[in-house]
C-alpha cells in the first residue's frame, strides 16, 4: 500500500499543478476571419438594347434583368434594370429618368437625398465628380462604414438624360467582409460609366 501511495501523490501534484496553469493562462482568442473569395478576370459585354435610351459596356459574368418592382414601388419607365451578380449576391440598381422643364436640379437633389440617407450608418461619404471619354459627366459616391449601399453613381447630359446607378448586396451590410467585394466591382461600375453612351431619338 505504500508504494501505491507514493505513486499516487507525485501524479495528483502534476494534475492539480497542470490545471491550475491552465486556469490562470492568458486566453487569445482567435481572429475573425472570411471565406476566401475567387475573383473572375473582368470582361465585358455590350448592352444595346433596341428602344433603350443608352447603352454601356458589364461584366460577362453578370446577368441583365429589366426591374418590374423598384424596392416595391413600380419602376417609372421600362428603362429601369438590374444589373445581377449571382457570384457574389449583389446587383446594382440602374434607374433612368428623362430630364423634362427645369427638373434637372431637382433630380440632382434627389440622387444626393438618396444617398445621404444611409449616412446614419455610415462613417463617411466622399463624392467625386466624372467625365467620361464620351462626355458623359456625374458623380461618384463612396459610403464607408456598414451602409446598406457603399457605392453609387449619377451620371447625365444634363439636358435630356439622367441615370442613376447603387450596388446592394443579398446580405447584411458588414465592411469588413465586403469591402474586398465593393473593390472589385467598383471597377466594373466605373467600367461601365465610362463606356455609357446616350442614343439620339
Amino acid at each position: 500500500m505504500h508504494k501505491k501511495f507514493s505513486f499516487l501523490v507525485p501524479c495528483l501534484l502534476f494534475l492539480v499543478s497542470y490545471f491550475l496553469f491552465s486556469c490562470n493562462s492568458t486566453f487569445t482568442p482567435k481572429p475573425k476571419g472570411y471565406f476566401r473569395i475567387e475573383f473572375p478576370q473582368h470582361q465585358y459585354q455590350q448592352f444595346n438594347e433596341q428602344g433603350y435610351p443608352y447603352s454601356f459596356e458589364y461584366p460577362t459574368y453578370a446577368n441583365i434583368v429589366r426591374d418590374t418592382s423598384f424596392f416595391e414601388a413600380k419602376p417609372e419607365n421600362p428603362y429601369w434594370i438590374n444589373i445581377d451578380f449571382p457570384q457574389f449576391n449583389a446587383r446594382i440598381y440602374i434607374s433612368y429618368k428623362e430630364i423634362g422643364p427645369n427638373s434637372f436640379d431637382k433630380l440632382k437633389e434627389d440622387a444626393y437625398k438618396m444617398t445621404f440617407k444611409h449616412s446614419y450608418k455610415a462613417t463617411s461619404i466622399d463624392d467625386s465628380a466624372m467625365k467620361t471619354p464620351f462626355g458623359v459627366t456625374g458623380i461618384f459616391f463612396n459610403v464607408g462604414g456598414n451602409a446598406a449601399t457603399a457605392k453609387q453613381f449619377f451620371v447625365s447630359d444634363s439636358v435630356k438624360h439622367f441615370l442613376r446607378g447603387a450596388l446592394y448586396f443579398d446580405t447584411a451590410p458588414n465592411a469588413d467582409s465586403l469591402g474586398i467585394v465593393n473593390q472589385f466591382l467598383q471597377a466594373d461600375m466605373m467600367h461601365l460609366i465610362n463606356t455609357l453612351r446616350w442614343k439620339a431619338n
